[in-house]
């Protein structure tokens, strides 16, 4: 196995070798589970055999992370650069992107060929964007690297699920404003995730929208410019959607749009679980301090960290968006979530549960300690918040 070597001042060698570098190919690997859904169906012949991956991914995958346990190790700052430089790592998240139209685009054969029900027909689609949501998550790691190729497949696996303005939002709004009450991104305490994705979804496209719109006025360009970066995204996911009505019928109109209303679910889903509460504090001035790794909520969580590309080491992501995954770090005293995002999907689905456990270990932070001023509080929620925690 591969291993990295440095020199520190003092002369004394430092090796690392990263035990999980093949075991990044579930990454790519996991956008293909719609597969194995319809092969089921296809030996059975059971319509609900062909939501077997909800099953898997909120069930099987969580109980896993819990079993399996949390990895905290960190690879060495001497070797980071060079673990960085590995292409091998950068050629599966390029590897990843025709593997999601190849996902999508089968699942949609196999939704216009087979004889399914209406049901059948749905169930599919929702499962497919599950895995098209992944494609986001693709996108997310792409479009943080300076590179033309990289930043061209990140608009190209965007329009999967129809997200293309996700790379301009999350780079220059998101990762601007996280964690601040100004963030369409950011969850609030005492904000339900159904209530979070009516002002997350439309927030987040009409300021990627916004901000380029301005970019091209002040090229004296039209917003309707062929050079509009979000436009040039969806013009992709216009072209595939209409071969696939084409080649398999008015039935993918239906397929289409509860696929992509799954994929925006599974973004939101982990928008939601990433931020909950956390806030910035301001300065005199009225100035957010810099984003530092305890204004994400993180998980070292084994599994779904190797099937995310390491998205759950959200903490260090976001103090510092140019690292690869690979390089990622754990840090002691971050917020923490208490399973990978899989098994913290499903517990913020039922809002009193979330917010049951969630609320503790926000006011327990040591950055907060019981001080609701420095949480991000839902305006709505705010006096039933600090009524219940003591405040007058």
């Amino acid at each position: 196995m591969k291993g990295y070597t440095a020199t520190l001042p003092n002369g004394e060698a430092v090796h690392y070798v990263d035990r999980k570098r093949y075991l990044w190919l579930l990454s790519v690997l996991f956008p293909l589970q719609p597969f194995f859904a319809m092969w089921l169906h296809s030996v059975y012949g059971n319509e609900w055999l062909l939501g077997v991956l909800i099953l898997i991914n909120y069930t099987l995958v969580p109980l896993l992370d819990a079993v399996i346990g949390q990895d905290l190790n960190n690879p060495p700052e001497e070797v980071a650069h060079q673990l960085d430089q590995d292409r091998y790592y950068r050629y599966l998240t390029w590897i990843v992107v025709p593997l999601h139209f190849v996902s999508l685009v089968a699942s949609a054969w196999y939704a216009g060929i087979q004889e399914l029900s209406w049901f059948g027909i749905l169930l599919l689609a929702i499962v497919v964007g599950l895995t098209s949501g992944l494609a986001i998550n693709t996108g997310h790691e792409l479009g943080h690297k300076n590179t033309r190729i990289e930043k061209l497949l990140a608009k190209i696996v965007l329009a999967v699920p129809a997200y293309g303005h996700f790379s301009l939002e999350h780079n220059r709004g998101h990762h601007r404003d996280v964690s601040t009450p100004g963030d369409p991104a950011s969850s609030r305490m005492g904000e339900s995730i159904y209530k979070f994705a009516l002002r997350e979804i439309p927030g987040a496209f009409f300021r990627a929208w916004n901000m380029e719109k301005d970019r091209l006025e002040r090229r004296d360009k039209s917003v309707w410019h062929p050079g509009n970066q979000i436009l040039q995204s969806y013009a992709i996911t216009l072209v595939l959607s209409l071969l696939l009505i084409v080649a398999f019928g008015w039935v993918m109109i239906p397929f289409l749009l509860v696929h992509n209303a799954s994929a925006y679910w599974q973004l939101t889903s982990a928008n939601y679980v990433e931020h909950y509460g956390l806030l910035r504090q301001q300065d005199e001035s009225g100035r957010f301090e810099r984003c530092k790794p305890w204004h994400s909520w993180n998980s070292n969580h084994v599994l779904s960290n190797l099937v995310l590309f390491h998205l759950e080491r959200h903490s260090d992501h976001h103090a510092n968006p140019l690292r690869r995954y690979q390089a990622l770090r754990h840090f002691d005293d971050l917020p923490t979530l208490p399973n990978g995002y899989f098994g913290s999907y499903l517990l913020a689905y039922v809002p009193p549960l979330w917010f049951r456990v969630m609320d503790k270990r926000l006011l327990g932070l040591p950055q907060v300690q019981g001080d609701l001023d420095k949480l991000n509080i839902d305006p709505d929620a705010r006096d039933a918040i600090f009524l219940k925690y003591g405040r007058d």
